[in-house]
């Protein structure tokens, strides 16, 4: 049975309808919203960790919302694209949005997937609404359906530390998430890992790519 938990009932109700509608945003507008916050783009980063993945290889976005950093990949050539979303809402807008990908609705505790089916698991500010009390099952279902590699987007921290989020707690925390895997995974390596500063303000985000040895 998928793990229950109170910020999953958060996600799928009407605070995570609004969290779709207000991130509504075309792959133009994600991209100036890149190049705002860090001085590049969504695509430069995806190329500087992904541009030599074969296209054929098979994809998973764990908490894909509407499909936006899918349609980057795919722009990007790629071509076995899923992903999986608990908000039922996002799904349904999903399919007007995006063609070709296969989104459908699952959670991050019960990815309907079996062992290493694709090539790649990745999220994208997904493990940042997890809370630290249930992030284990979350890193062991990524890990469970990669063969390959775990990629991932994610605010970072030296350790974990909880951040106020839309005036409300208990919904984000930002840490250390590669060696969260690294430390639970031994057969995981790191290939890459990159720190961005924010450029208007003192925050970081962290993007890394991970390889199961």
């Amino acid at each position: 049975m998928p793990l229950e938990t109170k910020h999953i009932k958060t996600w799928v109700g009407e605070f995570g309808k609004e969290y779709t509608d207000r991130n509504a945003l075309s792959l133009q507008e994600m991209e100036d919203l890149y190049q705002k916050n860090y001085g590049l783009t969504r695509t430069e980063l995806n190329q500087q960790f992904i541009s030599e993945l074969g296209r054929s290889n098979k994809i998973l976005e764990v908490g894909s919302n509407i499909g936006i950093q899918l349609f980057f990949l795919k722009r990007m050539g790629f071509e076995n694209l899923y992903g999986i979303e608990i908000q039922s809402y996002a799904v349904e807008l999903s399919k007007s949005k995006t063609q070709k990908i296969n989104i459908i609705q699952g959670s991050a505790f019960d990815i309907p997937f079996k062992d290493s089916y694709f090539d790649m698991v990745f999220t994208s500010g997904v493990l940042i609404h997890i809370s630290p009390s249930d992030i284990d099952p979350a890193l062991k279902e990524i890990h469970r359906c990669t063969n390959r590699y775990i990629w991932g987007f994610e605010y970072f921290a030296e350790k974990y530390t909880e951040v106020q989020y839309r005036g409300q707690k208990d919904l984000l925390w930002k840490t250390d998430f590669s060696r969260l895997f690294l430390d639970r995974f031994k057969d995981l390596e790191l290939v890459k890992e990159i720190r961005i500063k924010y450029l208007t303000n003192d925050n970081v985000d962290t993007m890394y790519l991970l390889r199961k040895k």
